[in-house]
């Protein structure tokens, strides 16, 4: 999505590499092996771009610093050649300073540091990135975005297989996760919970999703009437318009979510959201207008959200209407293709007025 935001501001972007820094396991010898090679990368493309100066790049983007995936190239490439460099996605965990990612997370925070910019998608990421950016400027928001005119496009090209033989006459919710323990099991054993007290209203529940936590997530359905809860398992991205476009409403408790993407998808689609009030999830929905946000664990008050909405179809409709127009004018391709342009234009013209200066 960043590369297809930045090719639609009129941008020239190329793959400079194919590293891939990620270590899961913190093992000090595989992150030196993998510093050595984004090493030798850097050397071997400030060599060619040197020769080849029409060919060099005007600024280096690097997605998804951190601790356990810092860039060992952008930097060292961005000093030889002088030129911007931008981060999009990075996170601070200080807990790493001395812990297993502790190589990484030096290279994270030396790179987060020396940035020309960083764009921050997830709000919760700001503060952490501003504790080691205190003498730079300071971290740019950039909402969440996806290209809304190719997803929603797919809703009336899907017959949605799968909640077939549900009932057209009352409200249709959906919940579209995967099924892992943890956080995701957590949401969907709170949105169990809060549906077990509105058993007295009329709906039916679409749970979309697979996983290692399926038999737990079943149980946490089971003592609903049968037929109450349909099981539409994993869907291909393809479906999910369709499916969405089949619902009324779209119900997650987002335990300790950091965005979730599907929650932008079900608005784009004109599905209002009920949904767990947490720091990214706020960033996503607008309270009160395309959806309804609740305090997190309070199983209740979600309760009392999603009965205020099955009882008002006029209510939904409106916020359905409302749902679209916030995603396309904040979440949409466009807007962000707009916002990157921006960045890394004013990112060269500063660097310019430096070398000039």
């Amino acid at each position: 999505m960043f590369v297809a935001a930045l090719e639609r501001a009129g941008h020239e972007v190329s793959l400079a590499a194919r590293l891939r820094a990620y270590d899961r396991t913190g093992d000090e010898r595989r992150q030196r092996r993998i510093a050595r090679i984004g090493g030798a990368l850097a050397s071997r493309l400030v060599d060619r771009w040197r020769r080849d100066g029409d060919r060099a790049p005007d600024l280096w983007f690097s997605y998804h610093v951190y601790h356990r995936a810092p860039d060992w190239i952008g930097p060292a490439v961005s000093v030889a050649l002088d030129i911007p460099y931008v981060i999009a996605e990075a996170s601070v965990a200080q807990k790493q300073h001395d812990g297993r990612w502790r190589e990484g997370h030096a290279a994270a925070v030396a790179a987060i540091r020396s940035a020309d910019e960083v764009i921050c998608i997830n709000p919760t990421d700001v503060s952490g990135i501003a504790s080691v950016r205190r003498e730079t400027r300071p971290a740019v928001q950039l909402p969440p975005f996806f290209d809304v005119g190719s997803f929603i496009a797919q809703v009336g090209e899907s017959t949605s297989p799968a909640v077939h033989g549900l009932p057209r006459d009352s409200p249709r919710l959906i919940a579209i996760a995967m099924m892992r323990h943890g956080n995701k099991l957590a949401s969907y054993r709170a949105l169990a919970a809060a549906l077990s007290h509105v058993e007295h209203r009329p709906w039916h529940l679409v749970v979309v999703g697979d996983g290692d936590a399926r038999s737990d997530v079943h149980a946490a359905f089971a003592g609903f009437a049968p037929g109450r809860v349909h099981f539409a398992g994993r869907q291909p991205r393809a479906a999910i318009a369709g499916l969405l476009g089949t619902c009324h409403l779209f119900t997650w408790p987002a335990v300790d979510e950091v965005i979730g993407m599907v929650l932008l998808e079900a608005q784009a689609c004109g599905v209002p959201v009920v949904a767990g009030r947490g720091t990214g999830v706020a960033s996503v929905v607008a309270d009160g207008l395309s959806g309804l946000l609740v305090p997190a664990g309070d199983d209740p008050a979600f309760a009392r959200a999603v009965e205020s909405l099955l009882a008002d179809a006029t209510r939904r409709s409106e916020m359905a209407a409302l749902a679209r127009n916030y995603v396309l004018i904040r979440h949409d391709l466009p807007a962000a293709a707009a916002a990157l342009d921006r960045i890394v234009r004013c990112a060269v013209d500063r660097r310019n007025r430096v070398r000039a200066s």
